[in-house]
């Protein structure tokens, strides 16, 4: 419902602090897909999505960055040079799976 009013107001930018945390596994990529959808259709609008899961990051960006603990600083980022629109097929794709490691790794560092 938050996600409704924030759309409401047509921003250029979408600030969503780990939204679909709490979720159950479908229900959370059921949202995932519906937010995909949301971004297609306004592409002027950019959406700063914070997670703690780089299954989820990998999945909704095209940039991923990587921070690190206290003090908040960007560690690392990473390209996701895979075309919108993506679905269940992506999900299986050796580039998703080359794409998470990438990103797991990097917040080892």
């Amino acid at each position: 419902m938050s996600i409704a009013r924030a759309l409401v107001a047509n921003p250029r930018i979408l600030f969503m602090d780990e939204p679909f945390g709490a979720l159950d596994e479908i229900t959370r990529q059921t949202l995932q897909d519906e937010l995909l959808t949301i971004r297609q259709k306004t592409e002027r609008m950019t959406i700063l999505f914070v997670t703690h899961n780089a299954f989820e990051a990998v999945y909704l960006s095209n940039r991923v960055m990587v921070m690190t603990p206290r003090p908040g600083r960007i560690a690392g980022e990473i390209r996701i040079d895979v075309p919108y629109p993506r679905g269940e097929r992506f999900r299986a794709h050796p580039d998703f799976g080359r794409y998470v490691s990438e990103v797991s790794e990097s917040l080892k560092h």
